[in-house]
Order: structure tokens, then C-alpha cells, then sequence
């Protein structure tokens, strides 16, 4: 296997104009997130202290020659409390770094990290059931289909799906938290 050319830490505030960079281009051209309007630096630093306040991993990969080319991070899956051992997945990978296992690599890290914080759950919610690419990731990391919300959202002219797919952490539901 080819040396890694990146490699995986935790996000920090210098980080967030690769980050808005990365997920600006996903919103303005891609189906993974159904936000139309990318929200800027400052909005996604809110969205990580949220996610950092609350324990969970927000991670970059970066290449060797320190440039930020993927992040990811797992949120709370939904606010009540009966879902605190459930977290959601999020992965961007920058333009023209796709299939170099950067994805992967960032969703095992956040899998393990999550497994050991006691969560017991991960949902992926994959905008456009014509996501191959992060089917596939999600499938090779352990996941499996649940479901498909048909035509959920509207965007770039055209209806698109949700697809749900899941994969337990730990023991997963096998024993109590």
C-alpha cells in the first residue's frame, strides 16, 4: 500500500477558511448537504464550538505540506435525550481529492473516537441516493442501509433523496449504556 500523504488531528480555529472553502464548494455544487447558501467562516466555527461543547470529534486531514484537503465530524443525531448515545456523521473531502482514502481513514477515526466516548450509534444521512461514492464509503466502514426518504429536498433544480444508513458503536444496543 502507498505511503499516506495526510494525516488526521483535530480541528482548530485556523482551520476554518479550508473548511468553509471545502464545504462552500459541496453546497454550491453538490448534493451531499441540502444547505443552498454557504454559510460563512464564522457560522461554521459556531457549528464546531457546538460540536466540541458537546464532547464529540471534529478532525481534519491534512497533506503532509499542511494543507487541509478533508474534515470531518459526528454531531448529536437529534436534540432529546433519549438519543445521546446516537451521533450523525458528517465527511467533506476538498475537489480533486476524492479516492485516496482521506473519507475513510477520517470516518474510522471518528467511529473509533465516538465507540469510545460510549456512543452507541451512528446515522448517516447521505444527501442523493445517486451518492455512490459515499455509499460505498459508508458501506466499507461498516454501515448499513436503513432506508430512503424519496424526494425530500429541492435543490439545484431537481428533487432529491436522503439516504439513511447506520452502523452500531461498540456493543451498539447488544447492552445498556
Amino acid at each position: 500500500m502507498a505511503e499516506l500523504t495526510f494525516s488526521i488531528r483535530p480541528a482548530a480555529a485556523a482551520d476554518f477558511e479550508a473548511i468553509q472553502s471545502i464545504y462552500a464548494h459541496h453546497v454550491l455544487y453538490g448534493l451531499a448537504s441540502f444547505e443552498e447558501t454557504p454559510p460563512d467562516s464564522a457560522e461554521l466555527m459556531r457549528r464546531w464550538r457546538a460540536i466540541a461543547d458537546a464532547g464529540l470529534p471534529y478532525l481534519c486531514a491534512s497533506e503532509n505540506n499542511g494543507a487541509l484537503v478533508a474534515y470531518a465530524y459526528a454531531g448529536p443525531y437529534r436534540p432529546r435525550s433519549a438519543y445521546r448515545f446516537t451521533v450523525e456523521d458528517s465527511v467533506y473531502v476538498a475537489p480533486g481529492q476524492a479516492g485516496r482514502g482521506i473519507g475513510r481513514a477520517l470516518l474510522r477515526q471518528l467511529i473509533e473516537v465516538c465507540a469510545n466516548l460510549g456512543k452507541r450509534q451512528m446515522i448517516a444521512v447521505i444527501g442523493d441516493s445517486g451518492n455512490a461514492a459515499s455509499i460505498a464509503l459508508h458501506r466499507a466502514c461498516g454501515f448499513e442501509l436503513t432506508g430512503t426518504f424519496q424526494a425530500i429536498g429541492f435543490k439545484h433544480g431537481r428533487w432529491v433523496d436522503s439516504v439513511l444508513m447506520q452502523r452500531a458503536l461498540g456493543p451498539g444496543s447488544t447492552i445498556k449504556p
